[in-house]
C-alpha cells in the first residue's frame, strides 16, 4: 500500500514541479522512448536471469505492493504456538510430537494456527528440526547450525531477485542514453525541416533520458530496496522459530524458550512479556493459568 503511495508522490512532484515551470505534458507523452527503454530494460532481465527466478522477481514486486506480511500480531501469533507446541511435546513426550510434525495439516497444535500454516518454509524449517531432534538424537549444537545452513541457503536464494532488479535499476539510465543517442539520430535526419519539428524531435530525446533516470531512482531502484527489506522481515521470522526451538531442545522450559523466541524479534514488532501473556491466556480453554509473571502453560 505504501509503495503505491509512494509511486504517486514521485509522479506528483516530478510532474508538478514541472507543470509549475509551465511545462507542457504533452511533451513528455513519447511512446517511442518508452518503448525503447522499456522493451530493453525487460529484454535485459530475461537474458540475465532463468524463469524461475524472473517468477521469484513477480511474487516479490506483488508482495512489495501488499506489504510485509510480519506484522507485531503474526508474531504474537507464532510465540502462542510455539507455547503451545512445547507444552504439549513436554506432556505427551517428543515421541508423541511425531505425529504432529509429519502432518502438520493434520496437528491439533499446527491446525490452530492457519496463518502460520500456510508459510511451507516456516512449517519445514520447524518439522524438519524437530524430526532429526526425534528421530536421529541429533545434539542442539548440530541442529542449531543445520537451521543456520537453512537460513543461509533461504537468505540467499532470496537476495537473488533484489540482485536483479538492481542489475535493471542500474541499466536504465544507460538505456536512456540509447534511447535519447536514437533520438538525435532522427534529429539529424530531420535538418533542414521547420524548426518546430526539430524542437520536438530534440525534446523526445531529451525525454529519453529523463525516463531511464527517473524509472531507475524513482521506481526500480526503491522497488529493489524494498524488496531487500521484506526478505529481512523473513530472516527475522525465522529467527525466531530458531531461537525457540534450540532453546527447547537444549532443554530449557517451554515457558523460557518462548522468551528466547521473543527476546529475538525486532523491537518495532517485539510484543511485551505481558502483551504475550495476555494474548496467550486469551486461547481459552485450551490454555492453563500460568504463575504470575510467566506465559500461561497450553494444554493438549
Amino acid at each position: 500500500m505504501f509503495a503505491i503511495i509512494g509511486f504517486v508522490i514521485v509522479l506528483g512532484a516530478v510532474l508538478g514541479g514541472y507543470m509549475m515551470e509551465h511545462g507542457k505534458i504533452a511533451v513528455l507523452v513519447q511512446p517511442a522512448e518508452l518503448i525503447i527503454i522499456g522493451g530493453a530494460a525487460i529484454g535485459t532481465l530475461l537474458i540475465a536471469n532463468p524463469l524461475p527466478l524472473l517468477i521469484k522477481i513477480a511474487k516479490g514486486l506483488a508482495g512489495v505492493l501488499k506489504g510485509s506480511p510480519y506484522t507485531r500480531a503474526v508474531f504474537v501469533d507464532t510465540l502462542k504456538m510455539l507455547n503451545e507446541l512445547f507444552y504439549y511435546a513436554r506432556k505427551n513426550g517428543m515421541v508423541k510430537l511425531e505425529e504432529d510434525i509429519e502432518n502438520p495439516e493434520k496437528s491439533p497444535v499446527f491446525t490452530k494456527h492457519p496463518q502460520f500454516l500456510a508459510n511451507h518454509h516456516a512449517v519445514a524449517f520447524i518439522c524438519d528440526t524437530l524430526r532429526m531432534s526425534i528421530s536421529g538424537g541429533v545434539p542442539a549444537f548440530d541442529l542449531d547450525q543445520m537451521m543456520e545452513l537453512d537460513m543461509d541457503v533461504h537468505h540467499q536464494e532470496s537476495g537473488q531477485p533484489v540482485a536483479a532488479l538492481s542489475s535493471v535499476a542500474d541499466a536504465l539510465p544507460g538505456l536512456g542514453i540509447v534511447a535519447a543517442v536514437l533520438g538525435v539520430v532522427v534529429t539529424m535526419g530531420a535538418l533542414g525541416g521547420p524548426p518546430e519539428e526539430l524542437g520536438h524531435k530534440v525534446a523526445a530525446a531529451l525525454v529519453g533520458t529523463f525516463l531511464g533516470i527517473l524509472l531507475c531512482y524513482g521506481f526500480v531502484g526503491p522497488l529493489a530496496s524494498n524488496l531487500t527489506k521484506l526478505n529481512e522481515a523473513e530472516a527475522d521470522y525465522l529467527r525466531c522459530l530458531r531461537s525457540g526451538v534450540i532453546a527447547f531442545t537444549k532443554g530449557s522450559a517451554p515457558v523460557l524458550a518462548v522468551e528466547f523466541a521473543r527476546r529475538s524479534i525486532p523491537n518495532d514488532l517485539r510484543p511485551s512479556f505481558k502483551e504475550l501473556e495476555a494474548a496467550i491466556r486469551s486461547g481459552g480453554a485450551a490454555h492453563a493459568a500460568a504463575p504470575t509473571g510467566a506465559p500461561a502453560e497450553a494444554k493438549a
